[in-house]
Protein backbone atom coordinates (compact mmCIF):
# COMPACT_ATOMS: atom_id res chain seq x y z
CA UNK A 1 0.00 0.00 0.00
CA UNK A 2 1.04 3.67 -0.73
CA UNK A 3 1.92 5.91 1.93
CA UNK A 4 -0.92 6.93 3.51
CA UNK A 5 -0.05 10.72 5.03
CA UNK A 6 -3.74 12.97 3.84
CA UNK A 7 -6.02 14.32 6.61
CA UNK A 8 -9.46 13.74 6.40
CA UNK A 9 -10.21 17.80 5.87
CA UNK A 10 -7.79 17.33 2.80
CA UNK A 11 -9.67 14.27 1.44
CA UNK A 12 -12.96 15.95 2.05
CA UNK A 13 -11.52 18.60 -0.31
CA UNK A 14 -10.23 16.44 -2.85
CA UNK A 15 -13.34 14.04 -2.91
CA UNK A 16 -15.90 16.26 -2.41
CA UNK A 17 -17.09 13.66 0.20
CA UNK A 18 -18.30 15.41 4.00
CA UNK A 19 -16.06 14.35 6.73
CA UNK A 20 -18.98 12.74 8.57
CA UNK A 21 -19.82 10.70 5.46
CA UNK A 22 -16.12 9.25 4.69
CA UNK A 23 -16.41 8.10 8.34
CA UNK A 24 -19.78 6.56 7.92
CA UNK A 25 -18.42 4.75 4.85
CA UNK A 26 -15.35 3.54 6.60
CA UNK A 27 -16.94 2.43 9.81
CA UNK A 28 -19.98 0.92 8.62
CA UNK A 29 -19.34 -0.04 5.22
CA UNK A 30 -15.34 -0.67 5.32
CA UNK A 31 -15.01 1.41 1.87
CA UNK A 32 -11.80 2.08 3.07
CA UNK A 33 -9.14 1.29 6.30
CA UNK A 34 -7.01 4.73 6.97
CA UNK A 35 -4.40 4.33 9.07
CA UNK A 36 -4.07 5.83 12.25
CA UNK A 37 -1.57 8.47 13.67
CA UNK A 38 -0.32 8.00 17.56
CA UNK A 39 -3.02 10.48 18.56
CA UNK A 40 -5.30 8.52 16.69
CA UNK A 41 -5.95 10.84 13.63
CA UNK A 42 -7.06 9.62 9.83
CA UNK A 43 -4.43 9.55 7.40
CA UNK A 44 -5.52 8.13 3.72
CA UNK A 45 -3.42 7.35 1.14
CA UNK A 46 -4.22 8.71 -2.81
CA UNK A 47 -5.61 5.28 -3.19
CA UNK A 48 -8.17 5.26 -0.35
CA UNK A 49 -8.67 8.78 -2.02
CA UNK A 50 -9.31 6.96 -5.33
CA UNK A 51 -11.97 5.18 -3.93
CA UNK A 52 -14.08 7.45 -2.00
CA UNK A 53 -13.87 9.43 -5.35
CA UNK A 54 -14.98 6.36 -7.01
CA UNK A 55 -17.46 5.62 -4.66
CA UNK A 56 -19.06 9.17 -4.62
CA UNK A 57 -19.56 8.75 -8.44
CA UNK A 58 -20.87 5.74 -8.41
CA UNK A 59 -23.53 6.39 -5.77
CA UNK A 60 -24.45 9.97 -7.36
CA UNK A 61 -25.92 7.22 -10.10
CA UNK A 62 -27.93 5.40 -8.15
CA UNK A 63 -25.85 2.47 -6.73
CA UNK A 64 -26.41 1.49 -2.63
CA UNK A 65 -23.07 2.32 -1.26
CA UNK A 66 -24.33 -1.40 0.52
CA UNK A 67 -23.61 -3.06 -2.71
CA UNK A 68 -20.33 -1.59 -3.54
CA UNK A 69 -18.40 -0.29 -0.78
CA UNK A 70 -16.14 -3.45 -0.39
CA UNK A 71 -15.69 -4.08 -4.36
CA UNK A 72 -12.10 -4.35 -5.61
CA UNK A 73 -10.69 -0.91 -6.84
CA UNK A 74 -10.45 -2.05 -10.49
CA UNK A 75 -14.32 -2.89 -10.60
CA UNK A 76 -15.42 0.40 -9.11
CA UNK A 77 -13.37 1.92 -11.99
CA UNK A 78 -15.50 -0.16 -14.81
CA UNK A 79 -18.80 0.95 -12.76
CA UNK A 80 -17.55 4.68 -12.60
CA UNK A 81 -16.73 4.39 -16.51
CA UNK A 82 -20.35 2.59 -17.17
CA UNK A 83 -22.02 5.58 -15.08
CA UNK A 84 -20.28 8.39 -17.39
CA UNK A 85 -21.17 6.51 -20.21
CA UNK A 86 -24.98 6.28 -19.39
CA UNK A 87 -24.86 9.60 -18.73
CA UNK A 88 -23.53 11.12 -21.55
CA UNK A 89 -25.64 8.75 -24.11
CA UNK A 90 -29.80 9.46 -24.45
CA UNK A 91 -31.97 10.01 -21.84
CA UNK A 92 -33.98 7.07 -21.81
CA UNK A 93 -31.05 5.46 -20.03
CA UNK A 94 -31.68 7.51 -16.84
CA UNK A 95 -35.16 5.39 -16.70
CA UNK A 96 -33.19 2.14 -16.15
CA UNK A 97 -32.90 3.13 -11.99
CA UNK A 98 -34.70 5.88 -10.42
CA UNK A 99 -32.74 8.45 -9.39
CA UNK A 100 -33.52 10.90 -6.63
CA UNK A 101 -35.45 13.87 -8.88
CA UNK A 102 -37.65 10.85 -9.96
CA UNK A 103 -38.08 9.61 -6.33
CA UNK A 104 -39.41 13.18 -5.05
CA UNK A 105 -41.75 13.64 -7.80
CA UNK A 106 -43.59 10.59 -6.84
CA UNK A 107 -43.41 11.32 -3.47
CA UNK A 108 -44.85 14.70 -4.41
CA UNK A 109 -47.48 13.10 -5.97
CA UNK A 110 -48.31 10.55 -3.38
CA UNK A 111 -48.70 13.10 -0.58
CA UNK A 112 -51.01 15.67 -3.32
CA UNK A 113 -53.19 12.60 -3.37
CA UNK A 114 -53.06 11.31 0.31
CA UNK A 115 -51.61 7.83 -0.59
CA UNK A 116 -49.78 6.57 2.05
CA UNK A 117 -49.31 3.34 1.12
CA UNK A 118 -47.37 5.39 -2.02
CA UNK A 119 -45.20 7.51 -0.16
CA UNK A 120 -44.06 4.93 1.75
CA UNK A 121 -43.42 2.21 -0.89
CA UNK A 122 -41.48 4.88 -2.93
CA UNK A 123 -39.30 6.27 0.23
CA UNK A 124 -38.62 2.87 0.91
CA UNK A 125 -37.03 2.13 -2.85
CA UNK A 126 -35.37 5.10 -2.52
CA UNK A 127 -33.56 4.29 0.67
CA UNK A 128 -32.67 1.13 -1.11
CA UNK A 129 -31.17 2.24 -4.45
CA UNK A 130 -29.67 5.33 -2.84
CA UNK A 131 -29.16 4.69 0.99
CA UNK A 132 -30.15 6.05 4.56
CA UNK A 133 -27.81 9.22 3.77
CA UNK A 134 -28.97 9.39 0.21
CA UNK A 135 -32.71 9.15 1.28
CA UNK A 136 -32.20 11.96 3.73
CA UNK A 137 -30.07 14.28 2.02
CA UNK A 138 -31.61 13.93 -1.51
CA UNK A 139 -35.14 13.09 -1.06
CA UNK A 140 -36.29 13.53 2.19
CA UNK A 141 -34.50 16.91 3.03
CA UNK A 142 -35.83 18.42 -0.98
CA UNK A 143 -39.16 16.98 -0.34
CA UNK A 144 -39.44 18.92 2.84
CA UNK A 145 -38.58 21.96 1.29
CA UNK A 146 -41.10 21.59 -1.42
CA UNK A 147 -43.95 20.71 0.64
CA UNK A 148 -42.97 23.86 2.45
CA UNK A 149 -43.33 25.96 -0.84
CA UNK A 150 -46.83 24.07 -2.04
CA UNK A 151 -47.98 25.13 1.56
CA UNK A 152 -47.34 28.48 1.32
CA UNK A 153 -48.54 29.49 -2.39
CA UNK A 154 -51.68 27.01 -1.55
CA UNK A 155 -51.27 24.50 -3.41
CA UNK A 156 -51.75 21.58 -0.34
CA UNK A 157 -53.14 22.49 2.99
CA UNK A 158 -51.40 22.00 6.30
CA UNK A 159 -53.41 18.44 6.58
CA UNK A 160 -51.15 17.33 3.37
CA UNK A 161 -47.94 18.41 5.47
CA UNK A 162 -48.94 16.46 8.66
CA UNK A 163 -49.92 13.30 6.38
CA UNK A 164 -46.76 13.73 5.02
CA UNK A 165 -44.73 13.67 8.57
CA UNK A 166 -47.01 11.34 10.12
CA UNK A 167 -45.75 8.26 7.10
CA UNK A 168 -42.22 10.06 7.15
CA UNK A 169 -41.97 9.92 10.84
CA UNK A 170 -42.83 6.52 11.01
CA UNK A 171 -40.63 4.87 8.01
CA UNK A 172 -37.43 6.86 9.53
CA UNK A 173 -38.28 5.54 13.15
CA UNK A 174 -37.46 2.22 11.73
CA UNK A 175 -34.96 2.85 9.54
CA UNK A 176 -32.82 4.39 12.51
CA UNK A 177 -32.82 1.40 14.68
CA UNK A 178 -30.42 -0.21 13.45
CA UNK A 179 -27.79 2.89 13.55
CA UNK A 180 -29.28 3.46 17.04
CA UNK A 181 -26.60 4.47 19.70
CA UNK A 182 -26.34 2.54 22.72
CA UNK A 183 -26.95 3.53 26.29
CA UNK A 184 -23.98 5.38 26.40
CA UNK A 185 -24.54 7.45 23.13
CA UNK A 186 -24.75 11.18 23.51
CA UNK A 187 -27.99 12.29 23.89
CA UNK A 188 -29.79 15.15 21.35
CA UNK A 189 -33.26 16.20 22.02
CA UNK A 190 -35.19 17.90 19.02
CA UNK A 191 -38.02 19.85 18.30
CA UNK A 192 -39.33 22.91 17.05
CA UNK A 193 -40.13 25.72 19.61
CA UNK A 194 -43.16 27.38 20.09
CA UNK A 195 -45.31 28.89 17.29
CA UNK A 196 -43.34 26.35 15.00
CA UNK A 197 -45.76 23.97 13.51
CA UNK A 198 -43.91 22.27 10.67
CA UNK A 199 -41.99 19.43 11.77
CA UNK A 200 -40.69 17.52 8.53
CA UNK A 201 -37.46 19.15 9.51
CA UNK A 202 -36.98 18.19 12.76
CA UNK A 203 -37.83 14.59 11.66
CA UNK A 204 -34.87 15.17 9.08
CA UNK A 205 -32.80 15.92 11.96
CA UNK A 206 -33.34 13.25 14.53
CA UNK A 207 -32.92 10.66 11.85
CA UNK A 208 -29.84 12.25 10.65
CA UNK A 209 -28.45 12.35 14.40
CA UNK A 210 -29.68 8.83 14.65
CA UNK A 211 -27.69 7.53 11.66
CA UNK A 212 -24.50 8.95 13.35
CA UNK A 213 -24.98 6.97 16.64
CA UNK A 214 -26.86 9.58 18.51
CA UNK A 215 -29.76 8.29 20.81
CA UNK A 216 -32.18 10.84 19.95
CA UNK A 217 -35.30 12.72 21.90
CA UNK A 218 -37.93 13.84 19.92
CA UNK A 219 -40.31 15.90 21.26
CA UNK A 220 -42.27 16.99 18.25
CA UNK A 221 -43.44 20.21 16.81
CA UNK A 222 -44.12 23.93 18.90
CA UNK A 223 -42.83 23.43 22.26
CA UNK A 224 -42.32 26.30 25.08
CA UNK A 225 -38.77 26.76 25.77
CA UNK A 226 -38.99 25.49 29.56
CA UNK A 227 -40.55 22.00 28.40
CA UNK A 228 -37.33 21.79 25.82
CA UNK A 229 -34.62 22.85 28.24
CA UNK A 230 -35.99 20.38 31.06
CA UNK A 231 -35.92 17.56 28.56
CA UNK A 232 -32.75 18.25 27.76
CA UNK A 233 -31.72 18.31 31.31
CA UNK A 234 -33.93 15.24 32.58
CA UNK A 235 -32.07 13.03 29.38
CA UNK A 236 -28.59 14.92 29.88
CA UNK A 237 -28.53 16.08 26.54
CA UNK A 238 -25.10 17.28 25.05
CA UNK A 239 -26.92 19.33 22.28
CA UNK A 240 -30.43 20.90 21.48
CA UNK A 241 -31.76 21.28 17.81
CA UNK A 242 -34.21 23.26 16.60
CA UNK A 243 -36.15 23.13 13.17
CA UNK A 244 -37.81 26.52 12.66
CA UNK A 245 -39.36 26.71 9.15
CA UNK A 246 -42.39 29.17 9.26
CA UNK A 247 -43.30 32.14 10.25
CA UNK A 248 -40.23 34.17 9.59
CA UNK A 249 -41.35 36.62 11.32
CA UNK A 250 -42.66 35.67 14.86
CA UNK A 251 -42.50 38.35 17.57
CA UNK A 252 -42.39 35.62 19.80
CA UNK A 253 -39.63 33.33 18.61
CA UNK A 254 -36.58 35.41 20.19
CA UNK A 255 -38.23 35.42 23.49
CA UNK A 256 -38.33 31.90 23.19
CA UNK A 257 -34.96 31.29 22.09
CA UNK A 258 -33.47 33.50 24.30
CA UNK A 259 -35.21 31.76 27.05
CA UNK A 260 -34.07 28.48 26.13
CA UNK A 261 -30.43 29.91 26.27
CA UNK A 262 -30.92 30.93 29.60
CA UNK A 263 -32.53 27.96 30.43
CA UNK A 264 -29.91 25.16 29.38
CA UNK A 265 -26.63 24.19 30.81
CA UNK A 266 -23.81 25.90 29.59
CA UNK A 267 -21.98 22.70 28.36
CA UNK A 268 -25.14 22.38 26.36
CA UNK A 269 -25.07 22.86 22.24
CA UNK A 270 -27.62 24.49 20.59
CA UNK A 271 -28.33 23.77 17.25
CA UNK A 272 -31.02 26.14 15.21
CA UNK A 273 -31.62 25.30 11.35
CA UNK A 274 -34.43 25.47 8.94
CA UNK A 275 -36.21 27.86 5.98
CA UNK A 276 -36.67 30.62 8.09
CA UNK A 277 -33.30 30.28 10.48
CA UNK A 278 -31.64 33.22 8.22
CA UNK A 279 -34.38 35.70 9.55
CA UNK A 280 -33.65 34.87 13.27
CA UNK A 281 -29.98 35.37 12.71
CA UNK A 282 -29.10 38.33 15.17
CA UNK A 283 -30.64 36.90 17.98
CA UNK A 284 -28.86 33.42 17.28
CA UNK A 285 -25.84 34.91 17.00
CA UNK A 286 -26.51 37.00 20.50
CA UNK A 287 -27.39 33.63 22.50
CA UNK A 288 -24.54 31.93 20.60
CA UNK A 289 -26.54 29.31 19.01
CA UNK A 290 -24.72 27.29 16.26
CA UNK A 291 -26.49 28.19 12.86
CA UNK A 292 -27.20 24.90 10.55
CA UNK A 293 -27.42 25.66 6.58
CA UNK A 294 -27.95 21.50 6.07
CA UNK A 295 -27.48 18.29 6.69
CA UNK A 296 -23.49 18.04 6.00
CA UNK A 297 -23.27 21.01 8.34
CA UNK A 298 -25.50 19.06 11.16
CA UNK A 299 -23.24 16.07 10.83
CA UNK A 300 -19.82 17.96 11.26
CA UNK A 301 -21.18 19.97 14.07
CA UNK A 302 -22.52 16.73 15.95
CA UNK A 303 -18.92 14.94 15.07
CA UNK A 304 -17.19 17.81 16.52
CA UNK A 305 -19.19 17.89 19.60
CA UNK A 306 -18.03 13.86 20.13
CA UNK A 307 -14.76 14.73 19.99
CA UNK A 308 -13.33 14.25 23.83
CA UNK A 309 -11.57 17.38 23.83
CA UNK A 310 -14.49 19.74 22.18
CA UNK A 311 -15.35 22.06 24.12
CA UNK A 312 -18.66 24.39 23.72
CA UNK A 313 -18.47 27.88 23.83
CA UNK A 314 -21.83 29.74 25.05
Amino acid sequence: MAEAHQAIKVVARRTGLSAHVIRIWEKRYGAVEPERTGTNRRLYSDEQIERLSLLRDITQNGHSIGHVAKLPTEKLRELSKESHGTNDRAPRAQTAAPGAPTFLNECVAAVKSLDGRALEETLKRAATELGSQGLLQRVIAPLAQTLGELWRNGTITAAHEHFASAVIRILLGHAARPFAGTDSAPVIVVATPAGQIHELGALLVGAAAANLGWHVTYLGAGLPAAEIAGAARQNRARAVALSVVYPEDDPRLEGELRRLHESLPPEVMLLVGGRAMPAYHDVLEKIGATQVKDLSQLSSALDELRRPTKKVKR
